[in-house]
Formats: C-alpha cells, sequence, structure tokens
C-alpha cells in the first residue's frame, strides 16, 4: 500500500484494514502492490473485468457437479415446492434440471452485469470522464452488483424463462463464435509475419524449418481429425447430414489452403501462407467436431447426452456427465480469446478498427513518470483518449457469458414435452454457419488487396 496508495503506515496499526478497504473502493492504480509491476490502468480494468467473468464461469462449473447438482435442492422455490419447473409440475422429479437451470441463471447474471455497464459507458472519451472512475475503479461495490444480481437471478420464475433464455443464448455464442475467428485470424497472421521477420533477420533456415513442421502438425491433426469424424459420427447407410457437412468444411479448407498460397496471392501479401490455412483448418475442424456433437440423432452422435424428467439416460448410452470433448476444448479457447481481448491490441491497425481498440500514446508522460519515480502501479493511460471502447468491450464480455453458457450446458435445451433436454438441431446450423463465415472471412483477407487494390492491407 506504501507504493500504490502513496500512505506509509505500521503494519501493525489498526488503520491497516481502512486503507485496504479505501484501495479496494478506489481506482484501479491502487490494485497494484510494490511487487508488481507497472501497467496501464486500461489493461488492469480489462483484467478484473475478465476475472468477473472467470469467477462466474467457475461457479457455473461447480453448479454442474453432480454432488453440488443435488445440492441445489434445498434452495426454496428452486425445484420442489417451486409450482413449475421448466413449466413441468411440482411431482415430477427435476433433479436432472438443476444444475443446467443454475448455469443459465448464473450465464444471466453475468450477461446482465456486462450490460448494465456497457450502457453507462456509453461514449466515454477519456479518463477525465466522471464514468471512467466508475469503469476503473469500485471494485469492491461492483462485486456487491454482481452478487446481487446473481441471487436475484435465482429468484427468477421457470415458466418459459430457460426456454426464451436459450435462444438468446444461441444468437450471443454465434456473435461470440466470430469473433473468436477474428482473433484467430489475427493471430494467425501476426504470428506468421512474426517468424518469417524473425527468418529475414537471422537462422533463416531453423525459422524456415519450424514453419514447416508447425504447419505439417496442423494439417496431419486436422486429418485425423476429419477421419475420426467420419468413423464416429456417420454410417456407411445413415447421417447423410454429418456425411454433407463434414465433406463441405473438408473442401472449404482445401480451397483456402490452396488460394493462400497462388501467386497472385502472395505478390499482394507476402506473408500469406500455410501457417495460417493450417490454424483456419484445424479450428474449422473443431468447430464442426463440436456441431456433430449436437446431433440428436443417437446412431450418429456417439456423445448424445439425453436426460429426461427422472434423470436417467434415453437410448443405449450411459450418461456419466454433461461435459464432452469438445466443451473442454470449447472452454479452453474461451479463456485464450477472452484474455486475448483484455490484455493486447492487434499489430493490424484493420483489426484494431474492427474491434474498436487503438494504440494510444496518452500515457507515455505517465508511464515515464512512473518509471522515473521507482513506483510500481498502474497509470493512467487515458487523459487525451481511452484505449479501447469501453461499451464493446463489455458487449464482448456479454457475449463470452453467453457462450460459456450454452458451452456448460452442452447447447441443451428442454423439448417440446418440457420434459427432457435434449440437443437441438439449432446448435448444429449455428455452429456449422460459424465455421463457414469463419473461413469466408479469411478468404476474403486473402483476396482483399486484388478486389480493392487502391485500399491499404499492409
Amino acid at each position: 500500500l506504501d507504493a500504490c496508495c502513496g500512505v506509509n503506515f505500521d503494519p501493525c496499526d489498526m488503520g491497516m484494514f481502512l486503507l485496504q478497504v479505501s484501495c479496494l473502493c478506489g481506482s484501479a492504480p491502487c490494485l497494484l502492490c510494490g511487487c508488481c509491476p507497472s501497467a496501464k490502468n486500461s489493461t488492469i480494468s480489462r483484467l478484473l473485468f475478465t476475472f468477473f467473468l472467470f469467477l462466474g464461469t467457475l461457479v457455473s462449473i461447480v453448479m454442474i457437479i453432480p454432488g453440488v447438482e443435488k445440492e441445489l435442492h434445498k434452495l426454496p422455490g428452486f425445484c420442489e415446492g417451486s409450482g413449475s419447473v421448466l413449466g413441468v409440475q411440482t411431482h415430477i422429479d427435476c433433479g436432472s434440471f438443476l444444475g443446467h437451470k443454475a448455469v443459465y441463471r448464473m450465464g444471466f447474471a453475468m450477461a446482465a452485469f456486462f450490460f448494465l455497464f456497457a450502457v453507462i459507458m456509453v461514449c466515454v472519451r477519456s479518463s477525465k470522464d466522471p464514468r471512467a472512475a466508475v469503469q476503473n475503479g469500485f471494485w469492491f461495490f461492483k462485486f456487491l452488483v454482481l452478487v446481487g444480481i446473481t441471487v436475484g437471478a435465482f429468484y427468477i420464475p421457470d415458466g418459459a424463462f430457460t426456454s426464451v433464455w436459450f435462444y438468446f443464448g444461441v444468437v450471443g455464442s454465434f456473435l461470440f463464435i466470430l469473433i473468436q475467428l477474428i482473433l484467430l485470424i489475427d493471430f494467425a497472421h501476426s504470428w506468421s509475419q512474426l517468424w518469417l521477420r524473425n527468418a529475414d533477420e537471422s537462422n533463416a533456415k531453423g525459422w524456415y524449418a519450424a514453419l514447416c513442421i508447425v504447419t505439417f502438425i496442423f494439417y496431419t491433426t486436422s486429418v485425423a481429425a476429419i477421419v475420426l469424424l467420419y468413423i464416429y459420427y456417420t454410417k456407411p447407410k445413415d447421417c447423410t447430414e454429418g456425411k454433407i457437412l463434414i465433406s463441405i468444411n473438408l473442401i472449404l479448407s482445401l480451397i483456402v489452403s490452396a488460394v493462400s498460397i497462388l501467386p497472385k496471392i502472395q505478390d499482394a501479401q507476402p506473408h500469406s501462407g500455410l501457417l495460417q490455412s493450417s490454424l483456419i483448418t484445424l479450428y474449422t475442424i473443431y468447430v464442426t467436431w463440436s456441431a456433430l456433437a449436437n446431433v440428436p440423432t443417437q446412431t450418429c452422435n456417439p456423445t448424445l447426452l439425453v436426460r429426461n424428467s427422472t434423470g436417467s439416460a434415453m437410448g443405449t448410452q450411459l450418461l456419466t456427465t454433461w461435459w464432452d470433448a469438445p466443451s473442454i476444448v470449447g472452454l479452453v479457447i474461451f479463456i485464450l480469446c477472452t484474455l486475448f481481448i483484455s490484455i493486447r491490441s492487434s499489430d493490424h491497425p484493420q483489426v484494431n478498427k474492427l474491434m474498436l481498440t487503438e494504440e494510444s500514446a496518452s500515457g507515455a508522460g505517465s508511464e515515464a513518470a512512473a518509471v522515473e519515480s521507482g513506483l510500481h502501479r498502474a497509470y493512467d493511460n487515458e487523459q487525451d483518449s481511452v484505449s479501447y471502447n469501453y461499451t464493446f468491450f463489455h458487449l464482448c464480455l456479454l457475449l463470452a457469458a453467453l457462450y460459456i453458457m450454452m458451452t456448460l450446458t452442452n447447447w441443451y435445451r428442454p423439448d417440446e414435452s418440457l420434459r427432457v433436454l435434449t440437443s437441438p438441431w439449432t446448435a448444429v446450423w449455428v455452429k456449422i454457419c460459424s465455421s463457414w463465415a469463419g473461413l469466408l472471412l479469411y478468404l476474403w483477407t486473402l483476396v482483399a488487396p486484388l478486389v480493392l487494390p487502391d485500399r491499404d492491407f499492409s
């Protein structure tokens, strides 16, 4: 607290607690101690909001653990005696729905929290705006607000809430998958440019060998995954939809890979190549796998989980957990993309413009002052202009909350009888369409310099 709050005190003094509380209620600079490096105020704030999102995600994960799910029976009105459970009368055992309901309400609470701040932060231009202090401070009160919204969400009457909120989750998840694709394409281009630049400046053979090895691994993994998808998610005389979807994405991946190494594309974009295409192909195959894992036909989906109102499994597949491999991979990608949004800007001006971020030099003086004074603290780098759009950042976290809600529930929803949680075709088509959108977007980044020669795509 000496370094970050500028206050000297005896560690044994009874006033230490009050000083700690004042830092929790203050701005981001107070949240750094002497052992932490100096950092931008905007970065610290984004990381703390992301921490709130991860905290809500952790709570959601805990709530779908079978042992904890059973304990939710004890919440008054959450299951028995509530009048209805997902529209079902109380004489139906809703045990199998409790984790599903809890995750939906936790997702609603996080979405409402970030929507609230998205509205509050509209048109904030610099840290001189009084609302910027709300964005960068008062963290203890923000935590209380999140807790309050979460508690209130668990008292939402059942009725049609889960069925309606499912479609909000579908739309939000689709938009967040598109954001993931933009970040992945940007990361692939930055990765390739970095290694090619290193090859020009140092040992070229070593860097080119690394490029070839990584590209080979990505393509080999993609081919192996496609073979496994054909084996496990299709049948020789059945599962026509799965065969068509896998084949279409395979063909599209081959097309973008071929386009990336065409001579005209190489002349317009010397840094484009198979490394980016292999990474996009691998992600496309993952999305295809995730989509096929939601096909509601037991014979075409060996991982299908169907819970009825008594918590038993339908069909021949035994139900052991709500988690499957696509959900785990999706959770990892979600964490990486959310951190990517929080801690860095893109190397490409076009991506920064699309994501409403920019490299701001307004905090250079504050950074120099922090270094000269030897204090380890956050410095205000937004005195002249914000380094990211506050509202857009909160909307990204809102979409991330909806995406993780759908991921943790495997995109399942109650069927027409409201007695069974099933996987709808809606989830399949949303994921497949997002994979097509990602491939088309990557293809556009390749051909754009040729289509629009007057634009700067450097």
